[in-house]
């Protein structure tokens, strides 16, 4: 049965790159666009800052999926006062998000320049906030630059089909600093950068040296099931590899509470290796991807916010490599 539907997926004709991509993300990102009641009156996010550390404040999002009650206020997102201005990381999933975010660093620290943005990833909440901020300060690693730039009008648009009015006026900006170096200077703090991938294809993590915090995106996840549209399981892994040995004082993870113990680490990788052995072991025993879906939940993980959907979409992201492995097309010569 797993190889006759192997045969049939492989001798469709293909999607194209970009119809890929957008399938991609709406079966990965967030679906539902009805889900939960809509926050009526102003469309106006209520967001709040917590300090984690000496001037560094969080700007925690729900442990949800994107939806019309929560604007797609799901992310984390951070900024730090630094000697002479203000470094943010992350702008989150709309304009209306990030003229939100900036109206907040403004009243919490009031009268100091933003110096850096920095883009952890390409994924949607992390940046469409981009245009709220001066374009020539915002920063990622040249691949994260590529890839906003590629998947940006898709992300957007399946954004706008989510949320309707929380994105109107939004528009995909891409960074426009391309880093490389190992560390920056910035306003008088330095910052250790580290180019890592498994998430996505770049996954920027920053370390502020001076605190030891560690912003880390989307390679860790405390208490919500990760997600992966984009994922190769093995470099996050060894990420997370990376993101431990890091001396550090607290994580942040892009999504849940931060993390002075680095539970965030290895919650993320207990459950990466129970999915992919779990669907491993589907495709080992010819499960079909809906028989797989309805595979249950390890108790560890039951707990987890949104990880039953969540699994659902990673039998969707990674079934079809898993039985490329197993399965390979074998061609008979006639």
């Amino acid at each position: 049965m797993a190889s006759t539907s192997h045969h049939l997926r492989k001798s469709a004709a293909p999607f194209s790159q970009a119809r890929r991509r957008a399938l991609q993300w709406m079966v990965a990102g967030c679906g539902c666009a009805a889900c939960g009641s809509i926050n009526a009156r102003l469309l106006d996010f209520d967001l709040s800052a917590v300090e984690i550390a000496s001037k560094t404040w969080a700007v925690l999002g729900r442990t949800d999926y994107f939806d019309m009650s929560n604007g797609g206020n799901i992310v984390n997102v951070a900024f730090i006062e630094v000697p002479d201005g203000i470094v943010v990381i992350d702008t989150g999933p709309s304009k209306r998000y990030g003229d939100a975010l900036r109206a907040l660093i403004e009243k919490t620290v009031p009268g100091k320049p933003i110096l850096r943005v920095y883009n952890t990833h390409h994924h949607p909440d992390h940046f469409l906030g981009n245009q709220s901020f001066d374009a020539n300060v915002i920063a990622a690693p040249q691949q994260v630059i590529e890839n906003i730039t590629i998947d940006g009008n898709g992300f957007a648009d399946n954004m706008y089909r989510i949320l309707g009015d929380w994105m109107r006026g939004t528009l995909p900006i891409a960074p426009t600093v391309a880093l490389s170096s190992e560390s920056e200077q910035v306003g008088g703090r330095k910052f250790s950068l580290f180019y890592l991938s498994g998430h996505t294809s770049s996954d920027f993590v920053i370390r502020d040296d001076q605190t030891g915090v560690v912003f880390a995106g989307d390679l860790a996840f405390l208490y919500r099931a990760p997600t992966t549209p984009h994922a190769q399981i093995d470099a996050w892994r060894e990420s997370l590899d990376t993101l431990a040995a890091i001396d550090k004082d607290l994580l942040l993870p892009g999504h849940g509470p931060s993390d002075p113990k680095d539970e965030s680490l290895s919650q993320t990788r207990d459950y990466l290796d129970w999915l992919y052995g779990t669907l491993s072991d589907a495709v080992s025993r010819g499960l079909t991807m809906n028989e797989a879906m309805i595979l249950p939940i390890s108790p560890e993980f039951e707990g987890l916010g949104v990880v039953r959907t969540e699994f659902e979409r990673s039998v969707v992201h990674l079934y079809p490599a898993l039985e490329d492995a197993l399965y390979p097309v074998i061609e008979i010569s006639q």
